[in-house]
């Protein structure tokens, strides 16, 4: 009796990695038109659920969107226009480079410094990794003309976006396709361009 107590006293201890890829609900991104700025006034809300800091998810925003901006008491205010929908694509690319486990998916993570190397530490499956980054500057600089809004591309959909939309990839963009599953391989009409995102809609014969 005493094993069997110590046993489920053990198996109680254990986090659970079963996971339907639920746990983590990033609040929808707020933009705010400001002149010829946007602010993404709800950024330190999204901070705080995805358990990092403000000042680093902003200067990942920067760099994904490809513009400039300043963080002021939690709101980031971003050079250009955008919408819900670009912060939201941008926050996405973070959880997964930043935040998802690649192991057992879950969020139950810790952003460390190893060596000058950015790690992910994963709490619950222990996994420990080194961050995947996104290539960004002279390579992606390179490929600008893989999109052009307008035209129509074959693209494979790899994953699925936090709302439920295809995700692509091609060059240096992140194209989002609703109606898209993953494993799909489909033809996009481009609609709009914004940074390092494209966003665009199935065409059907």
């Amino acid at each position: 009796m005493d094993y069997e107590s110590s046993l489920d006293r053990a198996m109680d201890a254990v986090p659970d990695i079963q996971s339907d890829g639920k746990r983590l609900e990033v609040p929808d991104a707020t933009a705010q038109k400001d002149g010829a700025f946007t602010r993404l006034t709800n950024l330190e809300d999204i901070a705080d659920t995805i358990s990092r800091t403000p000042d680093h998810l902003h200067r990942f925003i920067q760099r994904d969107l490809g513009t400039n901006g300043k963080l002021t008491d939690g709101v980031g205010r971003y050079n250009g226009t955008f919408s819900g929908t670009d912060f939201d694509a941008a926050t996405d690319a973070y959880v997964e480079a930043y935040v998802l486990c690649a192991e057992c998916g879950l969020p139950d993570t810790r952003l460390v410094t190893e060596d000058g190397t950015p790690m992910l530490r994963c709490d619950a499956c222990g996994a420990f990794r080194p961050v995947s980054k996104r290539r960004r500057g002279t390579q992606q600089t390179k490929q600008r003309d893989a999109i052009e809004e307008g035209q129509t591309y074959t693209l494979e959909i790899v994953s699925t976006g936090r709302k439920g939309d295809g995700v692509a990839e091609r060059g240096g963009y992140t194209v989002f396709v609703p109606g898209a599953a993953e494993g799909d391989v489909v033809e996009a009409y481009i609609e709009n361009v914004s940074g390092s995102l494209a966003f665009a809609r199935l065409v059907t014969n």
